[in-house]
């Protein structure tokens, strides 16, 4: 199965966008709105099975949020965070639209915060594997 990483990006940013209220990107923008959930590549396991049928693309979700409330800001990322949110959005089409033969979220692997033009966000990271 011949995969475009771009493809694959695309894809989890559209799963992503059956979360009611969230933004999605398929490429870091320069300048986010948050809430917005950003598909960024995190590095690729190659020749997983036999003769390469099968490679293991991870990637991360970054799920930034506004802090010009922190309480609010906390609770909107533990929304995020429950299995019916990023999880719940992301594995909505594990196949990816066909792309993929599984895709998981694998962990939440951060929160914290992120400088970006001069603002300070709320930003959690989750760990997405795709199996292809």
């Amino acid at each position: 199965m011949a995969v475009s990483i771009t493809g694959l990006r695309n894809a989890l940013a559209t799963n992503l966008g059956t979360i009611s209220g969230l933004r999605t990107a398929a490429e870091i923008p320069d300048n986010p709105s948050p809430p917005i959930a950003v598909v960024t590549m995190d590095g690729i396991d190659y020749d997983q099975a036999f003769k390469q049928g099968l490679t293991i693309y991870n990637f991360t979700v970054l799920v930034i949020v506004g802090r010009a409330a922190e309480r609010e800001a906390q609770r909107r990322l533990d929304t995020y965070a429950q299995t019916d949110g990023i999880k719940s959005g992301v594995e909505s089409d594990r196949s990816l639209g066909g792309l993929a033969y599984d895709t998981r979220v694998v962990n939440l692997t951060t929160i914290g915060s992120l400088q970006l033009n001069d603002q300070t966000y709320l930003v959690a990271e989750f760990a997405v594997a795709v199996y292809a």
